[in-house]
Formats: C-alpha cells, structure tokens, sequence
C-alpha cells in the first residue's frame, strides 16, 4: 500500500491559497510601482515581469520567496553563432548605460520603495524582506539578451551580472509560454504532477531524508516536463500519475544517452549539459530516494 493517500496527494497538487496568492500578487505590485515611480528608472525602458514558480504558478508553500525580472530593455547582450562577429549583425554601438548602473538603480529604488533595512543587495539579485502583508521577494535585474540565428535573427532573452563576476543567460517568458502549453495539453495537469514532485521534496527534506542539494525545484520542473503527456492523461489517479512519472524518469536517466536531449522547459537549454548544479546520476538516485520514501513496491 502506498505510503499516501490519493485525498493527501490530491491536496499537495492545488496552487497556493487565496490568502497566498494575494501575499503573491501584493510583491510584484509593489515593485513594479517602485520601479515605475522612480524618476531615474521610469525615463529608462524596462519591463518587470514574473518568473520561476510564482510566475509559473507551480508553487507550492508561502515560506518559499518570489522572483521579479526587472529587464532593461534599451540596451542588450547577446550571443552568436560559431565563425561570427558582431561586426556581421551590426552590433558595433555599445550602450553608454552600463549593467552595474542599472542593478544600483534598481536598487535605489528599492530602498526609496521599502527603506534600507528592507532591501538587501545579493550577487545575483536584490532581496525584499518579508512582511505581513509580502512574502520575500528576489527582485533580478536584467539587460535583454539576444541570441542570434546564422540568418540574423534571434531569440530573445534575459541576462544578469553577477558582482561576484560572471554571466546567467535565462528565458523565463518561453518557459512559461511552454508549460501553459503543456498543462493545457494534459487536462492541466503538468503543473500538478510538478506541485506534487516539489512538495514531496520539501517533505522528505522535513523528515530527515537525505536529498541532495543539487535536487532543486526548478529540476523537477524541467524532469516533470520531460515526461510524456500520456502519462497524465492516461492514468485515473495521482498515485499512477506520480508513480509511472517516477519510473519514466528513472529509467531514461539510468545513462547519458537516453535523457541527452532533455532540454529545460524553455527548450533553449539542454538540462544535462557541463556545468550544472546537477547530474544525471543526482537525478537517477534521487528518483530510487522518492520510490522508497512513497513506500511504493
């Protein structure tokens, strides 16, 4: 018999509360008037926007923050083919804003929004500390980042620099036009099955299980995205949908060649590629540590 109920498990794949999500929705509008209201900032061109879970509306408990992009938009980065140069795509003008300026604005602008006590600058973001009426929430400045076909066109994304040093290159707005997508395309239920994979998670990490670091929520967004529709259209329960997710995953990430072309749900990452928190292989035992923990035989 397995360990949950199908009542339990059923409950662990609804979206946050209406009281969550109001918490939810409050941060993002407070930012996006931060940023708005500034005099600097608001003669910029920028977008907030969403992104991660609360965007993507995957999750799944109130103590887990949010994240707001902050894109500038009047300048780029960008990416080329092999055997190009900018010089090919016309890209000889550097913007005279500099990414450091921008994530200092940002900044400012925070603090002028929430006080100085509330804003906390990270290297990779800028954190707003919780309240009663806001849950925490990771505020990314971003430049757009483009990244470039042979025929000169390109696909449009979002970049940070890190004051640590180095780059992250995202695509938030593909990842949540594609797993809309996919949830429409299984009787929404791939954000379930994705709920239900992360609450399972924080579960077993509250039990003293040994999950690895390396298992984060976006992973088992990308590996819920890797398994086939069928597998939650065809089956009439959660505890099936859940089990035979486990062993899809399980199985084609037994070796490098069988989930190489796994990408993240954006499809413009390949999610095994050299230099990940993860590997196959944290994968491949996490998913034998979730079978045991679900009793499952």
């Amino acid at each position: 018999m397995a360990k949950y109920s199908e009542q339990q498990l059923t409950n662990w794949t609804k979206p946050p509360s209406d009281t969550e999500q109001t918490k939810l929705e409050n941060s993002e509008k407070m930012v996006r008037d931060a940023i708005s209201s500034d005099e600097k900032l608001k003669k910029k061109s920028t977008e907030t926007f969403g992104q991660g879970s609360y965007a993507n509306n995957t999750n799944v408990r109130l103590n887990s923050d949010i994240d707001i992009n902050v894109c500038y938009t009047g300048g780029f980065f960008f990416e080329l083919p092999k055997e190009k140069k900018k010089e090919d795509y016309g890209l000889n003008n550097p913007s005279s804003y500099s990414f450091s300026e921008f994530k200092d604005d940002v900044e400012n602008a925070l603090v002028n929004k929430f006080g100085r006590k509330d804003v906390k600058r990270n290297d990779k973001c800028i954190t707003i500390v919780a309240n009663t009426t806001r849950i925490e929430t990771d505020v990314v400045p971003t430049w757009e980042h483009r990244r470039y076909s042979e025929n000169g066109k390109y696909t449009v994304g979002t970049e940070f620099r890190r004051d640590a040093g180095g780059y992250i290159t995202n695509f938030p707005k593909q990842h949540i036009s594609n797993g809309i997508n996919k949830n429409n395309n299984t009787q929404r239920r791939f954000k379930r099955l994705t709920r239900l994979h992360r609450k399972l998670r924080y579960k077993m990490i509250d039990d003293g299980e040994a999950v690895s670091d390396n298992i984060t929520s976006f992973l088992l967004e990308c590996l819920v995205w890797n398994v086939p529709n069928r597998i939650m259209t065809d089956y009439d329960t959660w505890n099936e949908r859940l089990r035979e997710s486990i062993v899809y995953i399980y199985g084609k990430t037994k070796t490098d060649a069988d989930c190489k072309e796994w990408g993240e749900v954006s499809e413009l990452f390949y999610l095994f590629h050299s230099g990940r928190k993860w590997t196959r292989k944290d994968v491949n035992d996490y998913m034998i540590l979730l079978w045991e923990h679900l009793e499952y035989k």
